[in-house]
């Protein structure tokens, strides 16, 4: 375990405390006005999760084909630290925004990384080599992230998720993502799907992206470690037109710094 993970598992409650004193907010989220965060007047309230969230000094957004034509270099210049950049889902869709944002991203000299939604109905193997098919191997990317939720409602797939087959089936995933990219990929998941499938500390050898909107993350994770929280996902950010969700890296600038230096292509690469 490397220093940022030990920091990871026992920093939960002084984290909170520290958040909870409001030290050390990062510029997207301390102008109340909104002209530094880009956020319009009258549509924003804040919650336990916002202000807590003030504590982390690291914050990005995600972004699909739903924020329109982002520009990036005003979101770059916002104080915006990273993006993660919907690329693909299930076995041939293709967010018809990823190369623009993609490249986009990378102009505006911003850390962004592509994140696919799995589609439970379709082979692994196909979701697989549709996001490899699509997602460069870029060696300024973030390690790939891999989006798995649960989808009662969805009309095309009807399928009832068993917990161990569908650990099974992320840990596949989650090992071709690391043999194609060279880098440890990230699992991004909600409050239900968690609960459901990694509660019992399943995949605790994965990065964690998690989702809680309202709450600080250990009323609904636990003690659980996590690197990514997102925290809210109605903001207004400058530079994107519409809402979109904010998230916060677990750790300080050093611990941002240190991360991005171990998961570059070279530092994957020699291990």
């Amino acid at each position: 375990m490397n220093n940022l993970s030990k920091h990871f598992a026992h920093g939960m409650l002084a984290a909170l405390a520290l958040a909870l004193a409001g030290c050390g907010g990062p510029s997207i989220l301390s102008d109340s006005s909104g002209k530094l965060s880009g956020q319009r007047p009258g549509h924003y309230k804040e919650t336990e999760a916002t202000r807590i969230a003030k504590g982390f000094p690291v914050h990005g957004v995600d972004v699909s084909k739903y924020q329109g034509n982002v520009d990036w270099m005003a979101v770059a210049e916002g104080g915006v630290n990273f993006a993660y950049i919907k690329a693909t889902e299930g076995g041939d869709r293709l967010d018809p925004k990823f190369f623009q944002n993609w490249h986009g991203a990378k102009a505006a000299g911003l850390p962004r990384g592509a994140y696919h939604f799995v589609y439970w109905c379709r082979p692994w193997q196909e979701e697989m080599a549709w996001f490899e098919r699509n997602v460069p191997r870029d060696p300024d990317a973030l390690p790939p992230v891999l989006d798995v939720e649960a989808t009662p409602t969805s009309t095309s797939c009807p399928r009832r998720l068993e917990k161990q087959q569908t650990l099974q089936e992320i840990r596949q995933m989650l090992s071709e993502m690391e043999r194609y990219y060279g880098k440890k990929p990230i699992i991004y998941t909600t409050v239900d799907f968690y609960e459901a499938m990694f509660s019992d500390g399943e995949m605790s050898n994965f990065p964690m992206w998690i989702r809680s909107t309202k709450h600080h993350p250990a009323v609904r994770y636990g003690d659980r470690a996590w690197h990514f929280w997102q925290y809210q996902s109605d903001a207004w950010v400058r530079g994107i037109p519409t809402r979109v969700d904010r998230n916060a890296f677990y750790g300080d600038e050093k611990d941002w710094r240190n991360w991005l230096k171990t998961n570059s292509f070279e530092s994957a690469s020699a291990r």
